[in-house]
């Protein structure tokens, strides 16, 4: 099947947008590749402090005939997701001694749980954390002991910010090891339930402690289809994962396998072997226009919509919000899993999963088949699942049909048309709605706006009962700049009782939701944020504000609205507390929602 149109155009677009960028960062990776193995250029005192701790591999390391790999684990026991870590360097260790090559725990970096952190101060570091990872990790590699290096993360803010990193060493090659989800819990349509209940006072706190402790309920990713599965999703999607390693459960044969596995991979593909691939030239237009097909067609968390720019950045690609909207036009909504249908990723991956999802985008012309990664040239391998054989890790062919089309649908015969990803533009600025679990009756909203500067704010205004009518609630002052951009996920069951009350209620924010998101329609990321000035700091209570995720618009139907002044917050409550103070250069230099909030890139 020969390339879709748009995908080639689009590809196009933004090679033709990232010649000068791409050029520099390429032309730096060779200069670094040039120099070759890079323990050679250490001197005989910085290799004794390397090598000191590492006994018996200490001839190997100093004689640098064998690959050693360098680990960046996001290990803590804070995340269920990261747990399964704990047990990693030493899996991977005893896999490099049976491989042959060494290794060693290059670093560690932050992993915060936005789970723990939703509607609490600490979301306000969530988002720069992203970048305190990358430099955590830069860090980590700045030894320039590793000929390869293993990446150890899952969750939201971490893959990004590990990505960030590969890129930077991008002369070096990268193998992303994932955990796996955990077994499935209660359905997470039944927590809803029961979280909808409570925030209208009919269910107790006791029974919503139950059913949260019933959902998250052991080591892995949460089930539901939110950004740390969706980061996984990703990882495989660009190459970056050996086939199939997304979405197995944590603590099972067959992950320790794949572990085993993705060590092997590491150490064969470095400069001392024959099959070199340098994390930069995996990381081109290709595997980021692969990735955001791959968001289009599952329904993944918009986090990503603000994590890729940086990430591509990093590389040299310049990504555009107008990428995403086109793709998203071309791409079908393939998959259906919380919070856009019942199911979750376990029940995908059973489906048919990846595999299933991989091949028939490859069979559509929707991917690059081409496409550099860790596994071979190309996407080939990608359409295979790993299995375990008398106990030995083999792949074969993927599933040639759903296992229920229910959860997962081939190309031809997709839930929807498009990805439900819309670009919103307007005299209210720029952002993005995920309409993929929307109702199409409400894909265009216009009321009156009602005006706030904190969730807290808008939670105890439906607790007063002040929600009788049609309304679009503004929140602003949550953008990066304002206090680190927090995801608004707490909002989700005040906003989800007033839409099932009948009311036509949508969202407009320059925060964030979250791959969480769901049924209310909500234009977030909006850019340029009211802390910089931008058109929502001009917005007053009773302005009717039309939300068209149809025509791609949002706008205010005010005739003074270009003429009024923006009005100021006062965000000094946004500076101190729970590590906030700690991170006032950041809110002063990050960058814009739609280039990707970044700082380090």
């Amino acid at each position: 099947m020969s390339l879709n149109p748009t995908i080639a155009r689009v590809t196009d677009r933004i090679r033709a947008r990232s010649e000068s960028t791409r050029g520099r960062y390429l032309e730096g990776v060779a200069k670094a590749v040039s120099h070759g193995p890079v323990r050679a250029h250490l001197s005989c005192g910085n290799q004794a402090h390397a090598y000191a701790a590492m006994g018996a591999a200490k001839p190997d390391l100093v004689a640098a005939k064998v690959p050693n790999l360098g680990i960046v684990t996001a290990y803590n026991d804070m995340l269920s997701a990261h747990q399964p870590y704990e047990r990693y360097p030493d899996l991977i260790r005893e896999a490099a001694a049976r491989a042959g090559v060494t290794v060693q725990v290059a670093g560690g970096v932050p992993a915060m749980c936005d789970g723990v952190t939703q509607g609490q101060p600490g979301m306000e570091l969530s988002l720069f954390s992203r970048d305190v990872i990358a430099l955590a990790a830069g860090v980590a590699l700045s030894h320039n002991c590793f000929d390869a290096a293993v990446y150890l993360g899952v969750c939201d803010k971490i893959v990004p910010g590990l990505i960030m990193a590969a890129a930077t060493f991008g002369h070096i090659p990268a193998v992303f090891v994932p955990a796996g989800p955990m077994p499935s819990g209660i359905p997470n349509d039944e927590k809803s339930k029961v979280r909808n209940a409570f925030a209208e006072g009919r269910a107790t706190r006791e029974e919503l402690m139950a059913a949260e402790m019933a959902s998250y309920h052991g080591p892995g990713t949460c089930t539901f289809y939110g950004t740390a599965n969706t980061n996984q999703m990703l990882m495989e999607v660009m190459g970056l994962h050996l086939p199939g390693a997304s979405f197995v459960n944590p603590g099972t044969p067959l992950r320790d396998a794949l572990t085993t596995a993705a060590v092997e991979r590491a150490a064969a593909i470095t400069a001392l072997g024959n099959d070199f691939r340098p994390a930069g030239e995996i990381l081109d237009e290709r595997a980021y226009v692969n990735g955001i097909v791959g968001l289009m067609a599952t329904g993944g968390s918009t986090n990503l919509v603000l994590h890729m720019p940086a990430m591509a950045r990093a590389s040299g690609v310049i990504l555009d919000l107008q990428d995403f909207a086109d793709l998203s036009e071309a791409v079908p909504l393939m998959a259906k899993v919380y919070p856009n249908g019942l199911a979750d990723v376990n029940h995908f991956h059973a489906a048919g999963g990846l595999q299933f999802l991989i091949a028939e985008l490859l069979d559509a012309g929707l991917l690059h088949p081409d496409a550099k990664t860790v596994a071979g040239d190309g996407l080939v391998a990608y359409r295979q699942e790993p299995v375990l054989e008398s106990g030995r890790l083999a792949w074969r062919d993927g599933p040639k049909s759903s296992l229920n089309d229910k959860i997962l649908r081939p190309a031809r015969e997709p839930f929807a048309a498009s990805g439900g990803l819309k670009q919103l533009t307007g005299n209210l600025g720029r952002g993005v709605i995920k309409v993929s679990a929307v109702a199409p009756e409400r894909h265009v909203i216009e009321a009156p706006a009602r005006i706030f500067h904190s969730q807290d704010a808008v939670k105890a205004a439906f607790k007063a009962g002040e929600f009788t009518s049609d309304t679009v609630v503004v929140v602003r002052f949550q953008g990066p700049q304002a206090n680190g951009m927090p995801e608004l996920h707490s909002l989700t069951p005040t906003l989800s009782v007033l839409q099932d009350r009948g009311l036509k209620v949508a969202l407009v924010t320059d925060g964030r939701m979250s791959g969480a998101s769901g049924k209310v329609p909500a234009a977030i990321h909006v850019a340029p944020e009211a802390a910089c000035g931008g058109p929502l700091a001009r917005l007053r209570d009773g302005d009717i504000v039309r939300l068209d995720a149809v025509a791609g618009t949002l706008t205010v139907l005010a005739a003074d609205f270009d003429s009024r002044a923006p009005v100021t917050a006062d965000l000094s409550g946004n500076e101190h507390g729970i590590g906030r103070e700690l991170f006032a250069a950041f809110r002063r230099n990050v960058g814009s929602a739609d280039t990707g909030a970044a700082l380090v890139v």
